[in-house]
């Protein structure tokens, strides 16, 4: 047995390493302490990588801890260690986890213990800081990861063993990404860090706990919170299936893509388009007059900038507003092409597992208001009408995709919060929001650049965009603009009632807007103007997740492989496919104060793209769907 020694917070702690199988019987007593006493258990593991379902990935060790004790089982290659850490997670009736989703999906898929089994006895506690405050530390948090929660809250002088491990992965030319892989083993730092984790999260739990009961979040949020990581960590698993032959030719075509409009700017002397100070002189070369600066007080030239330069809205269609800058168009179809092909083509061609599928990471509590993210690719990223990067996804075979997103669901969230009688009148006559607030504001003779810009106001009041933002959105003069937003809080009084009363509110609570979930996301304190946008994401995040816990009770989460915002994308058998859709649909509607929220069901062929293909009258066309390898080919063809 391998012995490690370390104080924490004035404590010796001691790690130990079973060499032998003789070793394990101090580890088995230790598990069964553990189980007579009911008490909480530290677990963690070290592998090879992030990528779990990698045909390379190994897991090396599994860790078991408290407050004083951590034993690190090294299952790699040793039978006798893995059958250990099995048998300690089928008894061990309550474990605390740091980022569980990852430790519980490499443990199903590389140890055998099911996610089915073990994640209903696991706490994560990142879940518990992310509910006391929710940014991290370089945002002006409390912070979320692990080493640092400790150094507040444990001990601020604890072995922060993660730099010693850095210095050993550099010696032996290795970076934080290779060295896990690369290490030995038995390295005595490898091994103190992976004890350390078991033992820190033991310690910090407790403390984590009662500042989320001094704040009073409820244990209901909690429980609510666990229970959508477990939904999210089963899509996560499921995968999707890639189109692998058609993957290999999008990498090809965006590089060229990138090298097309990349060698289009450098006739206007941009050698690099990533270079904003080379962009930002060529355009004002060109006559542009750029008004926006960065913090360090360069020209800004973002991709909302260039936008607007090249007349292009948010969706990339032309607006008419101006001539398109030549180059800004460039710029912006080089980057987003090299941007296509390294977040999503590239992980989508070299990072699936054995049988063809990627796995993306579902991060089920995510942003400052507690948005989900996807990442490895970010597939909530993509544009909302391209189908591109879609058509590369794939329902198995003799299935069929679907997709059931809400309608308009952060507007109602908005009229219910506000409870905006105005708005949840039309909602409740069926109206096009769009469309009545255009007609309240400018007449039954409205335009579609005043649906537009109708449209544009309430999203800012969601996204907590402003006139100077939706002046560039649209290429409307400013004037107009603030016109406009003074109109719409004419015709929607109680929207900016409730903004006004949640900011009061947010002050009083020590700039924390509380959601009717009781979640606290915290504000700046420059920028409590964005309390209505908070409320209103984070309480449309929570009806997406109440939703997903519908579709579980009702026995749909096998049919589900991904939450993008307010939508739910699936893959079922060809011959049920529509009514697995509409029973999703039915599991995500809701009455939500007063308010209906709407789903809107559609079923399209074999890839997600084929849900992009759209008959001259914009509605989803079967007779495309049956021919879609042709469709794309000749839209390919045309673009």
């Amino acid at each position: 047995m391998r012995r490690f020694s370390y104080t924490v917070a004035g404590d010796e702690t001691m790690t130990y390493v079973p060499e032998r199988p003789e070793d394990l019987e101090q580890f088995r007593s230790f598990v069964e302490r553990q189980v007579r006493s009911g008490a909480m258990t530290g677990l963690d593991t070290e592998a090879t990588g992030l990528d779990t379902y990698s045909p390379t990935f190994g897991l090396r060790t599994v860790q078991f801890g408290d407050a004083r004790e951590a034993f690190v089982l090294q299952v790699e290659g040793r039978p006798e260690m893995a059958e250990a850490a099995r048998w300690a997670l089928d008894v061990l009736p309550r474990m605390v986890v740091h980022n569980a989703t990852y430790d519980l999906l490499v443990l199903d898929r590389h140890l055998g213990t099911p996610l089915a089994t073990l994640a209903p006895k696991v706490t994560d506690s990142k879940i518990i800081a992310h509910l006391f405050d929710s940014r991290p530390r370089h945002e002006g948090g409390y912070g979320l990861r692990l080493k640092e929660l400790c150094a507040r809250d444990v001990d601020p002088s604890a072995p922060d063993t993660q730099e010693d491990l850095t210095a050993v992965f550099r010696s032996i030319g290795e970076t934080k990404a290779t060295g896990w892989r690369k290490i030995d083993i038995n390295h005595p730092t490898y091994l103190q860090y992976a004890g350390l984790d078991a033992i820190l999260v033991s310690r910090w739990l407790p403390v984590g706990v009662e500042r989320l009961r001094k704040v009073g979040v409820r244990q209901a949020l909690v429980d609510f919170e666990h229970r959508v990581m477990y939904v999210c960590a089963l899509m996560e698993r499921r995968g999707m299936l890639v189109d692998q032959e058609y993957v290999r030719g999008l990498v090809e075509r965006l590089d060229e893509e990138a090298q097309l409009h990349a060698a289009k700017a450098a006739k206007y002397g941009v050698t690099s388009v990533n270079a904003p100070k080379q962009v930002a002189e060529a355009l004002v070369g060109m006559g542009e007059r750029l008004t926006e600066k960065t913090a360090s007080g360069a020209l800004k030239v973002d991709k909302s900038v260039l936008l607007d330069l090249a007349d292009l809205d948010q969706q990339w269609q032309p607006r008419g507003t101006r001539t398109p800058n030549p180059l800004a168009d460039a710029v912006l179809h080089s980057k987003r092409a090299g941007k296509w092909r390294t977040s999503y083509a590239l992980p989508m061609r070299d990072g699936l597992d054995v049988n063809g599928r990627i796995h993306p990471k579902i991060n089920s509590l995510q942003a400052r208001t507690a948005r989900m993210s996807i990442s490895g690719p970010p597939f909530q990223q993509l544009p909302s009408g391209d189908w591109t990067i879609r058509r590369a996804l794939l329902a198995d075979p003799g299935h069929r995709i679907f997709s059931v997103d809400y309608s308009a669901v952060e507007m109602r969230v908005l009229a219910a919060l506000a409870d905006e009688k105005t708005m949840k009148r039309a909602i409740a006559e069926g109206r096009d929001l769009h469309d009545f607030t255009a007609e309240l504001i400018w007449g039954p003779d409205f335009t579609k650049a005043h649906r537009k810009m109708g449209k544009g106001v309430g999203f800012g009041k969601v996204y907590g965009g402003g006139a100077t933002t939706l002046s560039r959105q649209t290429g409307a003069p400013i004037a107009e603009v603030k016109t406009a937003i003074a109109a719409y809080d004419r015709v929607y009084p109680g929207i900016r009632r409730y903004a006004s009363r949640i900011q009061r509110e947010a002050r009083a609570n020590g700039f924390v807007v509380l959601t009717p979930t009781g979640r606290r996301v915290p504000l700046d304190r420059d920028r409590v103007y964005a309390a209505t946008n908070y409320a209103v994401q984070s309480t449309a995040r929570d009806v997406l997740c109440q939703a997903l816990l519908n579709m579980h009770d009702r026995g749909l989460t096998e049919y589900l492989l991904l939450p993008i915002h307010d939508e739910c994308l699936g893959s079922a058998p060809a011959d049920v496919a529509g009514d697995v859709a509409r029973e999703v649909g039915e599991a995500m509607r809701m009455d939500f104060f007063g308010v209906p929220l709407d789903t809107d069901p559609e079923v399209g062929g074999r890839s997600w793209g084929s849900l992009y293909m759209k008959g001259p009258d914009g509605k989803y066309d079967e007779a495309l769907r049956a021919r879609e390898d042709e469709w794309y080919e000749r839209v390919g063809l045309a673009a």
